[in-house]
């Protein structure tokens, strides 16, 4: 379990940690202890109460293992990583850029019977929980998991029916490596932070205006927030059907 408590209450942490752990059962207790930071967005916890934070998460079928302490595990972005199995078709070939322990691409190969995806993820703690997680909900098949900085990664795939961006603050630098990746007439799912006022609006026009920067066309695009992102700013994620530039 993961709390948020003040650190006026420091004195009685503990207390609180093993009164969790007894009410609800829980082995561990942790408490954020700030942002999370640097570019693999590293959570920052404490535990209060307990030992180990290795931990496992069921959601809409699909099992996610990590380490709490040393992973980030968004439950705000649950309905998202839900709707990557929704939208992917069987026999899709995906690719997943910021794949992390598989919170895109295991539901789109779970739910969605993708045929094919290929992960990329540079953080190493991550990378191994991806490979146990693809084990786990019995795909490891179909996935090819690549171990490094998506920019200089060798990807091996070209003619791709679906991208998932899935970076924060933004992942809209990425979308000239996605064009190179996507067949035309395939679909990206770029994640980005903007302002909450209008930020349908201001995200569509952000992706739109990337693509359009890197050669490439938009065919349709459309926005949805995922969930609110600090005092005025929204996480919002842009469905967009590409064609990527020639050449």
């Amino acid at each position: 379990m993961l709390l948020r408590l003040p650190e006026s209450l420091r004195p009685e942490f503990g207390r609180i940690g093993r009164a969790y752990q007894t009410a609800l059962g829980v082995a561990t207790v942790a408490r954020h202890r700030g942002p999370t930071g640097g570019e693999r967005r590293l959570p920052d916890l404490e535990v209060i109460a307990g030992e180990s934070t290795i931990t496992e998460v069921l959601e809409h079928g699909v099992r996610y293992r990590f380490d709490a302490a040393r992973v980030l595990f968004s439950r705000g972005n649950e309905i998202e990583r839900a709707r990557a199995g929704r939208l992917t078709r069987p026999g899709e070939t995906v690719v997943d850029l910021f794949a992390g322990i598989g919170y895109f691409v295991l539901p789109a190969l779970v739910v969605g019977g993708a045929g094919r995806a290929y992960a990329v993820e540079e953080n190493p703690e991550s990378h191994r929980y991806l490979v146990e997680n693809l084990l786990r909900n019995h795909v490891a098949d179909r996935a090819t998991v690549l171990l490094g900085d998506n920019r200089s990664v060798a990807i091996p795939v070209r003619g791709a029916d679906r991208v998932f961006l899935g970076y924060l603050p933004s992942s809209l630098p990425w979308i000239p490596l996605e064009l190179g990746l996507v067949r035309p007439g395939g679909s990206l799912h770029a994640h980005l932070v903007v302002d909450a006022h209008g930020d349908r609006e201001r995200g569509e026009t952000a992706v739109r205006g990337a693509v359009e920067a890197a050669g490439g066309f938009v065919e349709t695009a459309s926005a949805r927030r995922v969930k609110a992102y600090g005092p005025g700013r929204s996480h919002v994620v842009v469905d967009a059907t590409v064609t990527p530039r020639a050449g």
